[in-house]
């Protein structure tokens, strides 16, 4: 089935919003196994408006369109799809009493009377109820193609696509869809993609696809089949195969599970405790591990450790390593990991330090270079990186990096 994607409103042409609609609506059809060909965004132009929705129903199953549904004038998108679809307005006394509940004892001592036009709905439509808000979403069916309106807030939009469109588009699906996510640490998507290359070419169910995130790449095995137990048994020798490919550069074959929380899952189950020597990174590494839940068993302090007196302070970096070979160095790496340990008196560290940039580089030392250090079972592993993109980009590869290089350092030294 081909679902199109229609986008509504003038302030997400002119860029005064970023449009997160479209990307949560893009990756639930993908988990619906539903095609998704075409993202159409437009202004709140009734004859434009007008042009593109005839345009996709001309090519697509079914046409979800966010947005424009609100109580003032340029909210048109409900007047201008009942119009095209040939339905006339009516008042839905169901969703009149919703609006009049919602809005009863808010700002308004009176209900202003626009706000009733959001209890017009195309005659026939299924209304879906709004939970966070004024404006009801409306499904329109007519010559085997359908309409689906939402409201434009994410807040409303979301919740309302979860709970009421996901299962009505579902019933329309005969097969069941299944994914299972793999993810990928250390490889960038070109290198990953050529590994499997061989499996992306001749797939047809199970398909795969790829995401890059910044310093990962996902792998969505999806497949269709006539019950749940099918497609498990069709994903799986899928995901085997990759992880017999990949090895430990898989960190994780589950949705939910981040780096830091694999990190985190290694370190109890192997009874570890860990620390943090951080520079460039600023405790961007530190706040990663303590995000995920549990990591107070095995996370004893950080250290951030700025500047060349505190680390000389805090981490025992010596004098004449700094002046020899600088903060930015991998000497210095090695000795703030091997600080860490000793300082707050545990089993590991992860010591970051770099030039993020733009300032404080020189010719020999460019922005974007850093080095990451472990100390694990009295080892030291320090690797080199030249980052690219700008100061945030390059610390939150650095971030990635460092959580990587905790995590292969466990498995080599403990599994």
């Amino acid at each position: 089935m081909i679902v199109e994607l229609v986008s509504v409103g003038t302030e997400l042409l002119l860029g005064n919003i970023v449009n997160t609609n479209a990307q949560f609506l893009a990756e639930q059809c993908a988990l619906l196994g539903l095609s998704v060909y075409h993202q159409v965004v437009v202004g709140d132009n009734e004859g434009r408006l007008a042009e593109v929705l005839r345009m996709a129903l001309g090519r697509s199953d079914v046409v979800i369109l966010g947005g424009g549904l609100g109580p003032t004038e340029d909210d048109l998108t409900k007047e201008v799809c009942a119009k095209v679809m040939g339905l006339e307005l009516v008042e839905d006394p169901h969703t009149r009493k919703r609006i009049e509940e919602y809005l009863k004892g808010g700002i308004f001592k009176e209900i202003p009377d626009n706000n009733w036009k959001q209890a017009m709905i195309p005659e026939g439509a299924i209304v879906l109820d709004n939970d966070n808000g004024t404006a009801p979403g409306l499904i329109m069916e007519k010559d085997g193609k359908r309409v689906i309106l939402l409201p434009g807030p994410p807040k409303e939009l979301c919740p309302m696509f979860l709970n009421q469109v996901s299962p009505y588009l579902k019933k329309l699906q005969p097969d069941v869809i299944r994914s299972q996510m793999v993810k990928i640490c250390g490889m960038g998507e070109s290198q990953v993609e050529d590994k499997l290359l061989d499996v992306i070419d001749r797939q047809t169910n199970p398909t795969i696809a790829t995401y890059a995130k910044t310093g990962e790449v996902h792998l969505r095995i999806t497949a269709r089949a006539a019950d749940e137990e099918e497609a498990k048994r069709l994903i799986k020798p899928v995901v085997k195969e990759i992880r017999n490919r990949f090895g430990d550069f898989v960190y994780s074959v589950r949705e939910d599970e981040t780096l830091e929380m694999a990190v985190v899952k290694l370190l109890l189950k192997y009874g570890l405790t860990v620390t943090t020597a951080e520079s460039c990174t600023g405790g961007l590494l530190a706040g990663r591990i303590i995000n995920v839940p549990g990591a107070s068993e095995v996370f004893r302090e950080g250290f951030i450790t700025y500047s060349n007196k505190a680390k000389r302070k805090y981490l025992e970096v010596s004098k004449s390593t700094l002046k020899k070979y600088g903060a930015v160095s991998g000497q210095t790496a090695r000795e703030m990991a091997a600080g860490g340990v000793f300082a707050a008196d545990c089993d590991a560290c992860v010591a970051v330090t770099g030039i993020a940039g733009p300032d404080g580089a020189t010719e020999e030392k460019p922005v974007g270079l850093v080095y990451i250090a472990t100390y694990m079972k009295k080892k030291i592993t320090v690797e080199k990186y030249q980052f690219k993109g700008n100061r945030e980009k390059v610390r939150e590869q650095a971030v990635v990096k460092a959580l990587d290089l905790l995590r292969r350092s466990i498995l080599e030294n403990y599994r």
